[in-house]
């Protein structure tokens, strides 16, 4: 198969295929071997992606800083999105390993060479991570663009520093953690309370940004002194697993950082409901969301979830038109709109709609170029997997059914062998002519398509962007009056709000996270460290 050579020959019994039910009851492939296949079956293999770069893939599971085999034999296949062909297969993750990595992860937390660490010293660790991250940037880029689809000067120039800034601010921040002192003014009592860890966290990251999202939650987690056990999407395990040959090499102690493959309805149930397990922070759909909570709720634990989003760009009259238009288009097709927070329904007034639409569609076809996700001009790749095209295309489908007006942008290719009759390729789509009550308009779709309204005045627009029933992630405004801005800002019901721009670089100082069915407790800034410590008070009696 192009773009990958294997240090040995597979063997034959290799594609004996179990199918376990997915998300939904869809099946999701999983290999399981015949007698033998742990005894044999190499952890690391030697490959060449697309573009060229020749590395080790580790294959196995991190855990108690070495790969292992899981238990059951099982693997998954991670497959190209730009082409549908089978990268390679790792270990999957049963409920026996998901034990074996929290008792490790448990063990970690109470040995006193992690536990009594000083925090300069967790400090170091975290800015040596930093420096391996930073050297290996350019494989660990094409890793996620390999597994993703994403383009690789997007996991080069952005996805990758963005890593770094977020390991780099938590690093700051794991010897500054203090608790608070409090006296009353006599010689009769002393009270303060400390900031420690919770002890050992659960993480499940999804498949559309795997090495950020892991950082959002390993960075803060680590600093306050936990242990971890996460687990890679099942479409995207291959950066993961290679971050974790840095993580080793970086010099964290054993059990500490355990990072799993595996599906998210055996794996991720089995790390959701674990009674040893002191929290669980997932990001994901909020369906699945949802069932984390009640497998978590078998044994109580602290949760933070980050999930869906139907967030609204809202374009006022007296707004900068251009600028709106180009953070509309990275807000609502940056990553082919597989963003949680993706500014998808884009208000905007009366007068100026008209105009905007055109300039909107003509910035669309400008801009994007859609192909091999390795060539230099790419800035559209393909969505991660089959199950997520076939996900977006029913959207499209019925909204067109529904009565609403599509409009597919003529854009551009990247230079050599077309992909766009392979893979999973969606070009923009732009509907019109919407009613609040087609699915297109209130339901996440999580993909390059976009809805463009009119609204007659402030009060519409609050009306329209709060108007999902269930989500309550992001917003961004675009006018120049700088009241009317901070208006909106208090009237919209969601988490994060831009001003004059749209999901751009996340700052690592600033929270972000959603209410409603977009989850509770916040990742980034000082508000990402309360949700990995919790507070003692310490009461002493000085007096009689």
């Amino acid at each position: 198969m192009r773009g990958m050579f294997l240090l040995r020959p597979l063997p034959a019994w290799r594609a004996v295929v179990r199918h376990s039910p997915g998300q939904n009851g869809i099946p999701i492939q999983v290999r399981r071997a015949l007698s033998g296949y742990a005894k044999t079956t190499d952890l690391y293999a030697r490959v060449t992606a697309p573009n060229g770069r020749e590395y080790t893939q580790p294959l196995g599971l991190f855990i108690d800083n070495e790969f292992v085999r899981s238990k059951s034999g099982d693997t998954i296949v991670s497959i190209n999105p730009s082409t549908d062909q089978e990268i390679i297969s790792v270990q999957a993750a049963g409920p026996a390993d998901v034990d074996h990595a929290v008792a490790t992860a448990r063990r970690a937390f109470q040995d006193p060479t992690w536990r009594d660490l000083h925090p300069s010293s967790r400090r170091d660790l975290l800015l040596r991570l930093v420096q391996l991250i930073e050297e290996h940037a350019s494989t660990l880029a094409t890793i996620e663009t390999w597994d993703n689809g994403k383009p690789y000067l997007v996991s080069l120039q952005e996805d990758i520093p963005d890593v770094i800034r977020t390991f780099k601010y938590y690093a700051g921040w794991a010897d500054k953690i203090s608790g608070q002192v409090f006296h009353d003014g006599t010689l009769d009592k002393l009270a303060y309370t400390l900031r420690e860890p919770i002890g050992v966290c659960g993480q499940i990251i999804p498949w559309n940004y795997p090495l950020g999202m892991a950082a959002w939650k390993l960075a803060p987690a680590l600093a306050c002194g936990n242990t971890v056990v996460l687990k890679a999407a099942e479409q995207t395990p291959l950066s993961i697993l290679y971050l974790a040959t840095l993580v080793r090499e970086a010099g964290f102690p054993s059990g500490v950082i355990n990072l799993l493959n595996g599906l998210g309805p055996i794996a991720g149930r089995a790390l959701a409901r674990h009674q040893d397990i002191d929290k669980i922070s997932f990001t994901g759909s909020t369906p699945t969301g949802i069932k984390v909570m009640k497998f978590a709720s078998d044994h109580p634990k602290e949760i933070q979830l980050e999930t869906g989003g139907k967030s609204a760009a809202i374009i006022f009259e007296d707004a900068d038109l251009k600028k709106a238009v180009q953070w509309s288009y990275i807000g609502s097709m940056s990553n082919s709109g597989q963003i949680c927070s993706a500014t998808s329904r884009i208000l905007v007034q009366e007068g100026i709609y008209d105009r905007f639409l055109e300039m909107f569609i003509k910035h669309v076809e400008s801009k994007t170029i859609m192909g091999e996700p390795f060539h230099e001009k790419t800035t559209h790749g393909p969505l991660v997997s089959k199950k997520q095209y076939e996900r977006v295309q029913s959207f499209i489908e019925e909204g067109i059914e529904e009565g609403a007006t599509l409009c597919t942008p003529s854009i551009q290719s990247s230079p050599g062998k077309s992909t766009q009759n392979e893979g999973n390729f969606i070009p923009p789509q732009i509907f019109t002519n919407i009613s609040p009550s087609m699915k297109i308009w209130h339901q996440e779709i999580f993909g390059p398509v976009v809805c463009v309204v009119p609204f007659r005045d402030e009060k519409q627009a609050i009306h329209l962007a709060n108007d999902t029933t269930r989500y309550g992630l992001a917003a961004a405004i675009f006018t120049r009056d700088i009241t009317r801005a901070h208006r909106l800002v208090r009237g919209l019901d969601v988490g994060t709000v831009w001003v004059n721009s749209s999901n751009d670089v996340m700052d690592p100082r600033i929270p972000f996270g959603g209410v409603k069915e977009s989850g509770f407790g916040r990742e980034l800034g000082e508000d990402g460290l309360r949700g990995y410590s919790r507070v003692k008070g310490v009461n002493i009696n000085l007096g009689n």
